[in-house]
């Protein structure tokens, strides 16, 4: 997973799981779709000789959004892509679209349900989600529906998951409330269903358990934002969950803004150039260590994987 920092802060280290994964105060993590029996790893897919030609470059990314998504992990991930297809006259003709349930109404990141804090306190040892909606007496998770608020971005998607654009090369699942969002059903049967055909899928931030609960990172690693670790873990039993990560690298599922970085640096001719180059536009110091993840420890969460 590739995980920019934005802003050099806590809030700007949300992971993006990317299978190629993305995430920023998340972690993120990539993977590459099998093509056939064979999993495509990175480093396969880096090599480049007369038997290993090197895959085209990505050029239609299409963003998930379910209701609750964190703008952050949609539009922190989307600037720098966005400065690729701008780096001059030979940037890479990139296409955009957005998948939603409905073209009726745009996507709102107002949570489904309360968003309460139930633990002020950075250091969860339990690694119980900070921010989760109110619970039950007998500790089964209830809903409870949200007022009408003024203070929540809106997005209006191009498609819909019945009916998506064809030829989708990289799908980015991003995370926020979504992710804990009980109805979430439409989202992971979109996801089952396009993930053998992309050439990467990438989650951010919390967004990781929504692709692990379609069952498509099972027996590839991947993480997510430590903050979360426990609750968004338990939604992939068979994931290979790895702590400390800024971002993951599972050939076909990545994440994480720092994430983006190195995805355009690995997939992209004169790569890591035009990287370096946006980076500069946008003041963002590009943390090339996938392990540097200073929130594993802030949170308590053991190494593993």
């Amino acid at each position: 997973m590739l995980l920019p920092s934005l802003f050099h802060s806590k809030f700007s280290l949300r992971a993006l799981f990317l299978i190629f994964v993305l995430l920023t105060h998340h972690t993120a993590s990539y993977t590459i779709p099998q093509r056939s029996q064979a999993s495509v790893s990175f480093s396969e897919l880096a090599y480049n000789d007369d038997n290993h030609p090197t895959p085209k470059p990505p050029v239609h990314f299409a963003v998930l959004l379910p209701r609750g998504f964190s703008a952050l992990d949609v539009f922190g991930p989307l600037e720098v892509f966005q400065a690729l297809s701008r780096t001059g006259p030979n940037s890479p003709q990139l296409r955009l679209s957005f998948l939603a349930r409905s073209l009726n109404e745009p996507v709102t990141t107002e949570p489904p349900f309360q968003v309460i804090p139930n633990n002020l306190s950075p250091k969860n040892n339990d690694n119980s989600d900070p921010y989760l909606h109110p619970k039950s007496t007998d500790n089964s998770t209830s809903t409870f529906p949200l007022p009408p608020r003024g203070f929540h971005a809106r997005l209006l998607p191009t498609h819909t998951y019945s009916v998506p654009p064809q030829s989708i090369d990289v799908l980015l699942v991003p995370g926020g409330a979504a992710a804990r969002s009980p109805d979430l059903g439409t989202e992971i049967e979109f996801i089952r269903a396009v993930f053998p055909k992309l050439q990467y899928l990438i989650t951010i931030c919390t967004g990781a358990g929504i692709a692990a609960q379609a069952g498509v990172l099972d027996g590839r690693r991947a993480t997510t934002n430590k903050a979360a670790w426990g609750v968004i873990t338990a939604m992939g039993r068979e994931v290979r969950w790895v702590s400390p990560a800024r971002w993951v690298d599972d050939g076909k599922v990545t994440a994480g803004i720092d994430l983006a970085f190195a995805f355009i640096k690995a997939k992209y001719p004169n790569g890591t150039a035009i990287a370096e180059d946006i980076a500069g536009h946008l003041e963002h110091t590009i943390i090339d260590d996938w392990r540097d993840d200073p929130w594993a420890d802030y949170y308590g969460v053991p190494p593993q994987n």
